[in-house]
């Protein structure tokens, strides 16, 4: 079982929603650091204050995860400065709430830049340094949205697909390799930290608390789940897609439990709790 205490964690976009209440969880149950990655200067300062008011250690960098090369230098920092990371939770993320053909390129380019590729390149960073020491725990925040397609988060989706595929051809491969590495994968529905402000909850699916969120990922963590999926309903996804004929699957599950109409009215945060200029020219997306 992995343990928190007396453990280096890193959170990407720690600042802010699930990963400030993550690393807030991982603090009080005695991690031994740390370690913040968000792009928001200002999330990053208020959130590294907050942490260390209450006599905690906080490590906090100003990385952009969309940029190979911010991922490498801030990697770098943080196993010189900090050392070897014994927990990741890959959080970060983005949504745009349009249509495909509504996407600007730099739109598409972005979500996948942070959604995918920034989650795999950050694991490659600190993975070689659990391999070496046989121990280790990637965390790897998926989506519901990796089991069924929906309209208005095309793009989304296919990143989140993506991810799971990727997180557990890792887990697989770490098995093989270095067993003591764990990797889980969690998959929510929508929650209610402002990311999917305007969504609207399918049948059986309601908006997820952050707070109980957080507290079933962490057990999941300590008891080195495979894979979390939230709430309970999404474990009938992949079987339900796998059975049922794809047009009977539009109407009994798409229709009829309003998962195709989910985001017909999505807004996202205000722009003024948007990610910064540096990540968001031209964009209209919301962090995790």
């Amino acid at each position: 079982m992995t343990k928190i205490k007396n453990k280096t964690v890193l959170i990407t976009g720690g600042a802010n929603g699930i990963g400030k209440l993550l690393g807030e969880r991982c603090l009080q149950e005695g991690a031994k650091a740390l370690v913040i990655w968000d792009i928001n200067e200002q999330n990053l300062q208020n959130t590294t204050a907050a942490f260390e008011a209450k006599g905690h250690q906080v490590h906090p960098y100003l990385v952009d995860v969309s940029d190979l090369s911010d991922i490498k230098k801030a990697a770098t920092l943080t196993l010189s400065q900090v050392g070897r990371v014994d927990v990741l939770f890959n959080n970060a993320g983005v949504v745009v709430g349009k249509y495909f053909d509504e996407h600007s390129h730099e739109e598409i380019e972005k979500t996948i830049r942070i959604n995918v590729l920034g989650v795999m390149h950050v694991a490659r960073a600190f993975i070689p340094e659990m391999m070496q020491q046989g121990s280790g725990h990637i965390i790897n925040i998926a989506s519901a949205s990796g089991f069924v397609a929906n309209p208005k988060m095309s793009v989304y989706a296919s990143s989140k697909w993506a991810v799971l595929g990727w997180s557990e051809s890792l887990r697989l491969e770490m098995e093989r390799v270095a067993p003591k590495v764990r990797v889980t994968t969690v998959c929510p529905s929508y929650i209610k930290t402002g990311m999917f402000e305007g969504a609207s909850a399918p049948i059986l699916t309601p908006l997820l608390e952050p707070k109980v969120i957080v507290n079933d990922i962490m057990r999941a963590v300590k008891q080195n789940r495979i894979m979390l999926k939230a709430p309970w309903s999404v474990n009938l996804l992949p079987f339900l897609k796998g059975t049922l004929p794809i047009r009977v699957f539009d109407v009994v599950v798409g229709q009829g439990l309003n998962i195709y109409s989910s985001m017909a009215k999505f807004i996202g945060r205000p722009q003024t709790e948007a990610i910064p200029e540096k990540t968001s020219k031209d964009l209209e997306m919301d962090r995790e």
